[in-house]
């Protein structure tokens, strides 16, 4: 599972948090975080900790399947 890093950036620009508050809110290590920001495979319960510290549904930020196959 990857992280659509514009989706992403919409979220995390719409609850004003930066990244450090995300990281924060979201109970991952900092390594963690930016790996998945970087686009690379993260296992579900990372991004579910990462759409819950945005307050949005996990498909709000994953990565459409069809980019995921390029």
């Amino acid at each position: 599972m990857r992280v659509d890093r514009n989706k992403a950036a919409i979220a995390r620009a719409r609850s004003c948090k930066s990244a450090a508050e995300l990281i924060e809110a979201s109970g991952l290590v900092q390594a963690t975080f930016n790996r998945a920001m970087r686009g690379v495979d993260v296992k579900p319960a990372t991004l579910g900790k990462i759409a819950r510290a945005l307050g949005v549904d996990v498909l709000d930020i994953l990565e459409d399947e069809e980019k995921e196959a390029e």
